[in-house]
């Protein structure tokens, strides 16, 4: 059975985007090594340290299918051609957007609630993880309890304003199990599992 994780990259005061830089500070770690990934989009290879490769490669290998907000959608193009990971993408939204579904790009639309893209995303993944990735859809699924385990890339930053990425807790206090923790540069890397 798929496990559920959500990753974010985030500032040391919690934000995962700034309202007018977006997360160009917050990605500079994407850059910050010697170690090359390649990802599914032929002009795009990161350049990590050898702990953060590693970590970013089995991420890649590990992961069946993206679930994502239509904010983060809108904001990412619909990843035009396929998303970075090489991996299928469900949004969920409460309108399609004109123009979709598109041939091109493996973006499936979930209008009926985010418990039924979740069991779609598992069938997807299959034996693989779901991916969440927008702050908010992360807020619902700890809410709901759908949430396994939490990925933070933790960046050196202070944006002050922004999307912050654990807002709207309903179930507080919520313990995570201890992290595990891997040091990158410019980026420690932590993950909770959630009770």
């Amino acid at each position: 059975m798929s496990k559920v994780i959500a990753n974010m990259t985030m500032s040391l005061d919690g934000f995962v985007s700034h309202p007018t830089d977006g997360v160009d500070h917050l990605f500079q770690w994407y850059a910050s090594g010697d170690v090359p990934v390649r990802t599914a989009d032929p002009k795009m290879t990161f350049r990590l340290s050898a702990a953060s490769a590693e970590r970013m490669n089995r991420a890649f290998e590990g992961i069946g299918v993206l679930l994502y907000g239509r904010r983060t959608f809108d904001e990412s193009g619909g990843w035009i051609g396929g998303h970075p990971m090489g991996k299928p993408v469900i949004v969920v939204t409460h309108s399609i957007p004109d123009g979709w579904p598109r041939a091109d790009t493996p973006v499936t639309f979930v209008t009926d609630g985010l418990e039924s893209a979740m069991a779609q995303a598992k069938a997807t993944a299959g034996d693989k993880a779901v991916a969440v990735g927008s702050a908010d859809l992360t807020q619902q699924c700890l809410n709901l309890g759908l949430l396994d385990e939490l990925q933070i890339d933790l960046v050196p930053l202070l944006l002050g304003d922004g999307i912050r990425f654990l807002d709207h807790i309903s179930k507080t206090p919520l313990v995570l199990q201890e992290p595990s923790v891997i040091e990158g540069r410019g980026v420690t890397h932590l993950s909770y599992r959630v009770r």
